[in-house]
């Protein structure tokens, strides 16, 4: 089966994914290795989006952000997600696939701002999008931006890639009774009190019908599976 089960997707990315086993910043194979999985569902047809955390480069400077305006330490967290979409548009880059970085905030110089208008242009002409900088505003996640970046191009479902294999009845790492969830509704997720994605950005995929599917993106293979509509994660849906 290699007919994808998805035309269009939102994959989100934590920045802590991009470390591998570094206590923080970017690890060079680690990046390659999903730039694969990435390249793989290209090559099926699938339109893809991304947007990217920062926490692997906002890790490296949190000491020294204690007791900083709220505000202000998001703004640098927004321009850690610039550094990571850069650096994985150019991973893309040399793997053969053609990437748009565009940011919530506008650095001209650097990226191009995000225009709906023109994301959506980019994904039709088969380019891989990265959405950087978040919503452009602080007291927001990147959670949240990919739920809304999500709704605004229309994908079909968000992809919350993690170091989980999808969402457990109780810590897998705690309780080795715990089981996995093949899908759950959001009012169940909600009724549970299990975290899927902060209160705002699940709030807004449950309003917009938006699907989400948790999965592992250390897992091989696990993305394409994911995108094949195999069984791998979990789908939280209406």
């Amino acid at each position: 089966m290699t007919t994808p089960a998805y035309k269009r997707v939102l994959l989100k990315l934590s920045g802590e994914a991009l470390m591998g086993d570094d206590a923080y910043g970017i690890n060079r194979a680690t990046i390659e290795r999903m730039v694969a999985d990435v390249a793989e569902i290209s090559q099926l047809g699938v339109e893809l989006a991304i947007v990217i955390g920062g926490g692997n480069i906002f890790r490296g400077v949190a000491p020294g952000a204690q007791g900083m305006d709220r505000a202000t330490a998001d703004y640098m967290g927004m321009l850690a997600t610039v550094m990571n979409s850069l650096a994985l548009a150019d991973a893309m880059r040399q793997a053969g696939l053609t990437a748009r970085v565009m940011s919530a905030i506008g650095i001209e110089q650097v990226v191009e701002p995000y225009v709906r208008p023109k994301a959506l242009q980019y994904l039709e002409e088969g380019k891989v999008v990265v959405f950087a900088a978040g919503t452009g505003n602080p007291f927001f996640t990147t959670d949240t931006a990919a739920a809304l970046r999500g709704s605004e191009i229309g994908a079909e479902i968000v992809l919350k890639a993690t170091k989980v294999d999808g969402v457990y009845t109780a810590d897998p790492k705690k309780d080795p009774a715990a089981t996995r969830y093949s899908t759950i509704s959001f009012d169940e997720a909600i009724s549970k009190h299990l975290q899927v994605m902060d209160a705002t950005a699940f709030a807004l995929c449950r309003d917009q019908k938006l699907p989400i599917k948790v999965f592992s993106i250390v897992k091989p293979g696990a993305l394409k599976r994911v995108i094949l509509g195999e069984d791998e994660g979990t789908l939280v849906h209406v």
